[in-house]
């Protein structure tokens, strides 16, 4: 899993049948602090979230399947990423 902030939408009138009625988002993956620490990529919203949001991003795919897994023909959806959590605060360890 990562943390990200949300950045943006993303629109597509072509995709494959696993991504239909689905959000995707934009997400910067960042640290604890907030500083960013990689690539933006693209994931599909499973919790309601919006741009600005402090999310987190599943990136395992077994865990993906299970959450996607709604009818037999998309058993194995393409989905890479997938938003499980909006992120309310983060505490340190003490």
């Amino acid at each position: 899993m990562l943390l990200g902030r949300v950045t943006g939408t993303v629109v597509s009138t072509v995709k494959h049948a696993a991504y239909e009625g689905q959000k995707l988002l934009l997400v910067e993956p960042i640290d604890e602090g907030g500083t960013r620490i990689g690539d933006e990529l693209i994931a599909v919203d499973r919790a309601q979230a919006g741009p600005g949001d402090l999310v987190l991003v599943l990136q395992e795919g077994n865990g993906v399947r299970q959450i996607f897994r709604r009818d037999e023909a998309l058993e194995n959806p393409p989905i890479l990423q997938t938003i499980v959590a909006i992120v309310d605060s983060i505490r340190g360890a003490t």
